[in-house]
């Protein structure tokens, strides 16, 4: 190694800064995710029974590896929640114009 290059670390220490406001969260019961060549994005809404119309209330966007990497991050959360909790049950109505909240997709069947 040269005197000019530094030692690459394994793992780099972030520090987030997270405001009261943000700290609150948002409730969202609702996904919406779309995508393109170059990006994948997610709006957060929620839905209410009696109220035709939904409002996003945040919209992230991001690169396709980021979007893999939340992907494996949040089954490796699912997976130590049910560790310690059980299984987290999907329920699912037989009117598909009924349903709300977070939908796998649909697939076709052939």
């Amino acid at each position: 190694m040269s005197k000019n290059q530094q030692p690459t670390p394994q793992h780099q220490q972030i520090n987030v800064e997270l405001s009261p406001e943000q700290a609150e969260g948002t409730y969202a019961n609702l996904a919406i995710i779309t995508h393109s060549p170059a990006e994948f994005v997610l709006d957060f809404t929620r839905v209410l029974p009696g109220v035709p119309k939904a409002k996003v209330y945040s919209r992230i966007i991001m690169a396709p590896q980021h979007a893999k990497s939340l992907l494996k991050a949040l089954q490796d959360n699912i997976k130590k929640y049910e560790d310690v909790h059980g299984e987290i049950k999907i329920h699912h109505t037989q009117n598909p114009a009924k349903q709300f909240g977070f939908q796998p997709p649909q697939t076709e069947e052939k």
